[in-house]
């Protein structure tokens, strides 16, 4: 009996593999998303000013919460933060090499999505969880921590700078396997990490990435000298993701 309540205590959530996407079709998505699930809380909110009875997430419409893994075609992203002189290509040279370039309004700064690299997108009603904005950024990171674990890879986290690195500890060894940067608008969550499995790591020659100089960008084949397959580290993703938010991941059938 007490597996079955475990069960039931845990938040369901939607999941869909995109495959692969370009970067502006798989964001306009997670904004229809987060703004479905922001509607539903203002008319809440709306009952709960003229209504009797003291509002509650339990009462009324409620929020979905959505986990969507894709891989892109090669484009940078840069956060609202960030500074676009990290991008070491000028826009002609972009163009040329076929690789696309967006401002986005999540946090952090420059970064590169490419294929053989596993992005995930969570969009959650962190009310349904805790409203600890820094605690998810653990979370995401503890879920990548996991996966990689799995393979032999030691992750950690870095004082100071989101994302999953390695050999943290050892100066001039630093390097980062994972990058980290989301939005959250009524604590509603969009944007996720992004994990090098296979990736063709040349493309961040090209940047700076996350802002930070002298630093290394890895994957997991080149941790391990040799190619992984992809499908199984996604399962190990949404295993980890399941494990470490409490929830139960649902096949969108649609």
């Amino acid at each position: 009996m007490q597996n079955k309540s475990n069960e039931l205590d845990k938040q369901e959530v939607i999941f869909e593999d995109l495959g692969i996407v370009d970067y502006k079709t798989a964001w306009d998505y997670q904004e229809k998303l987060l703004q479905e699930n922001v509607s539903i809380k203002s008319e809440l909110r709306k009952l709960q000013s003229i209504g009797d009875e003291p509002w509650s997430m339990d009462h009324g419409p409620s929020t979905t919460n959505h986990f969507l893994l894709c891989e892109h075609p090669p484009v940078y992203t840069l956060g609202k933060s960030g500074n676009k002189d990290n991008v070491l290509m000028s826009d002609e040279e972009l163009e040329e090499n076929h690789i696309e370039f967006y401002n986005t309004n999540r946090g952090g700064d420059i970064t590169f999505h490419g294929l053989q690299q596993i992005v995930g997108y969570p969009i959650l009603d962190l009310e349904k969880y805790y409203t600890d904005i820094g605690k998810y950024l653990r979370n995401l990171e503890e879920v990548v921590i996991l996966t990689i674990a799995d393979y032999g890879i030691k992750g950690e986290r870095s004082s100071g700078e989101t994302g999953v690195w390695i050999d943290t500890s050892i100066k001039g060894r630093e390097r980062k396997i994972c990058a980290i940067g989301v939005r959250c608008s009524r604590w509603i969550t969009m944007h996720g990490f992004a994990l090098n499995v296979n990736t063709d790591l040349g493309y961040f020659n090209n940047i700076i990435p996350c802002g930070i100089e002298n630093k290394q960008v890895t994957s997991i084949e080149k941790e391990l000298g040799h190619k992984v397959d992809y499908g199984e580290v996604k399962e190990k993703i949404k295993q980890n993701f399941e494990k470490v938010f409490g929830s139960v991941l649902i096949e969108n059938k649609e």
